[in-house]
């Protein structure tokens, strides 16, 4: 069954006395990309059931938003470098 937008939800949960996170996921973008991961770490990110993992709590990460005088700095030197983004597949798109 399709989710909608709103349906595609991630929770992720962890505390201060473990070194592990759950993350529960209907996102297929994430979950594809944990997928890649867990095959390629198996010791470190576990799934546990279709939309469940396991990872270590070290990969969970809240970053500063970019600000517009950096998103253009970076985008100049993506074009002085001559960096050209992958082309991206259908199933990247946004449903």
């Amino acid at each position: 069954m399709k989710r909608t937008l709103v349906e595609q939800e991630t929770i992720l949960l962890y505390n201060q006395a473990e070194p592990l996170a759950d993350v529960y996921s209907h996102d297929p973008k994430l979950l594809e990309k944990l997928s890649r991961l867990s095959e390629k770490y198996p010791d470190q990110i576990i799934q546990k059931d279709e939309h469940s993992y396991t990872i270590p709590k070290q990969c969970v990460s809240v970053r500063e938003p970019y600000s517009e005088a950096r998103r253009a700095a970076a985008r100049e030197r993506a074009k002085k470098g001559g960096y050209k983004p992958p082309k991206r597949s259908k199933s990247s798109k946004t449903n």
